[in-house]
């Protein structure tokens, strides 16, 4: 089925466009776009701010502002992206009312200027449910990509109110989607209405590293080999650092190469050989795996809300033919033929070495292969299918 067109969308985010390492919403709402749709991305309203003693409180303001200060504006793709004013005190009765006037006036003015009629209100964050029903939608979409409740790191909202809302939004939605499979195979409430849609890749992007002709980043190619690299979020309860610290005792010519945004710092950063590149443009990150030995994913995955993750860079990896050695996660044990996935810091090491010594070609179209079907126009194609059914069902034709 083709992508469908001639609609609107309103997205509100659970990332900012302009900060993140494109999520799944970018990506689908980029083809969504492209096939001529109007779509208004509504960056992440939050899920409130840190506590006041909190070491991310300022550098999260700070970030917000930066948002503020782009007001409105327009991707290549058309899509308008805005970052509201809202009042990051979720667990308040009178902020969230406060807040389902002031995002409605904002958002709702901007969609009606930009021509959206009846839009798709595609939600992804639950602090945003309360739009529900105030924005003229034709269908509603909740799109689950965290286990939003067992998130204590980023904010200081009571999880019991992040519940009520995210069960509110699936109580409404139309659609449900998730974007793991711990998240699908636990949910219950709204069955009949969810979906698995799992993370893809964006193929021909990335496997142009394994055809050999990129020019490796200058920032990664003046650096020691072997390399090991890693790109996306860096965060202090995120990256399993004490893997790092022990690596660079016991395996002090390993290079550790981690490419993104830093909230705050981390303690590694004084290692001799731990490298933080700052955040690349998506379109210039094939240059920098392009010098990677090996692709990893060293994350603190005991934590309860990290073994929900579903890494959309673990599919990039393997797109690029690298060999991929990651902490566990529910989301890719069944990729395990074409992964290897380390269930100690002792095993990590272990497994870094084999990657290190592999030497068969087969083994790196194996890992092409098994995500080449997997792609981002497949799975908006699949997501539109999913929303003219609703929306025949919602209207009765």
């Amino acid at each position: 089925m083709p992508i469908l067109t001639g609609k609107s969308f309103v997205c509100f985010g659970g990332e900012d466009w302009w900060y993140h390492h494109p999520h799944s919403k970018n990506h689908l709402m980029r083809r969504f776009a492209r096939a001529g749709n109007r779509v208004l991305f509504v960056n992440s309203i939050s899920m409130g701010l840190p506590g006041l003693t909190n070491k991310d409180l300022l550098p999260r303001v700070a970030r917000k502002l930066r948002s503020y200060s782009r007001l409105a504006r327009t991707t290549p793709e058309g899509i308008t992206v805005v970052s509201p004013a809202a009042l990051p005190f979720y667990g308040s009765r009178a902020a969230r009312a406060a807040n389902r006037s002031l995002l409605a006036a904002q958002v709702g003015m901007l969609a009606r200027r930009r021509g959206l009629r009846h839009p798709i209100l595609w939600v992804a964050i639950p602090t945003a449910a309360e739009m529900i029903g105030r924005l003229g939608e034709s269908l509603v979409v909740y799109h689950v990509s965290d286990k939003y409740d067992a998130n204590l790191m980023d904010h200081a909202t009571d999880p019991a109110a992040i519940r009520r809302l995210h069960e509110h939004a699936i109580d409404r939605a139309d659609i449900v989607f998730y974007s793991g499979r711990k998240l699908f195979d636990e949910a219950t409430r709204g069955r009949e209405r969810s979906h698995l849609l799992e993370q893809a890749v964006d193929f021909e992007h990335w496997s142009r590293v394994a055809e050999g002709r990129l020019e490796v980043a200058p920032e990664v190619a003046r650096l020691p080999r072997p390399r090991l690299g890693y790109f996306g979020a860096i965060e202090p309860w995120l990256i399993d650092q004490e893997l790092v610290r022990r690596a660079a005792r016991e395996r002090p010519a390993w290079q550790w190469v981690f490419v993104g945004n830093k909230s705050r710092g981390v303690e590694i950063e004084g290692l001799p050989n731990a490298h933080f590149l700052p955040a690349v443009a998506y379109e210039e990150l094939p240059r920098y795996a392009a010098g990677f030995d090996v692709c990893v994913l060293p994350w603190e995955t005991e934590r309860a809300f990290t073994s929900y993750g579903s890494a959309i860079k673990v599919r990039e990896y393997l797109a690029t033919g690298k060999p991929v050695v990651i902490s566990p996660l529910p989301e890719y044990e069944p990729m395990r033929d074409v992964l290897r996935i380390a269930r100690s810091r002792e095993e990590f090491f272990r497994l870094v070495e084999d990657a290190l010594a592999e030497r068969d070609p087969e083994a790196a179209r194996k890992r092409q292969a098994s995500v080449a079907e997997g792609t981002w126009d497949a799975r908006a194609e699949w997501v539109s299918g999913l929303i003219e059914e609703a929306l025949a069902k919602r209207h009765g034709s």
